[in-house]
């Protein structure tokens, strides 16, 4: 559904270090501006400079190819400096193989890693 997704942020250079941290374990690399992630020669996030302050509050929910990887997907994020917004889980809730970690990026915004598959 969708080509890409633009998230504004205050500072480029350390969301830019964030998404390079959490999207590593997901297969995503960033392109040459250092500010676009994706598959190689695809990026599909992009990270622009917010004219004014951005709240957060956005949400984007990234696919991850095993749970494994969303569990790097946390731990790398936490240690790049995002705060926990739900450890890695099932969540049956939302199905019987949701399994999924958030984290709040430096601007507050909620980024999952998300795998529906019941391998490990």
């Amino acid at each position: 559904m969708f080509d890409h997704i633009g998230l504004k942020v205050k500072n480029p250079d350390v969301s830019a270090r964030f998404y390079k941290a959490v999207l590593a374990p997901l297969g995503y690399l960033p392109d040459s501006s250092g500010t676009g992630f994706g598959p190689a020669n695809e990026p599909a996030l992009w990270l622009y400079k917010a004219a004014d302050s951005p709240n957060g509050g956005t949400h984007v929910a990234l696919r991850a190819g095993s749970r494994g990887a969303v569990d790097r997907f946390h731990r790398e994020g936490l240690k790049a400096g995002g705060r926990d917004h739900g450890a890695p889980g099932l969540r049956i809730d939302y199905g019987p193989t949701y399994y999924a970690a958030f984290l709040l990026d430096p601007d507050g915004n909620n980024v999952e890693a998300v795998c529906l598959s019941e391998e490990k």
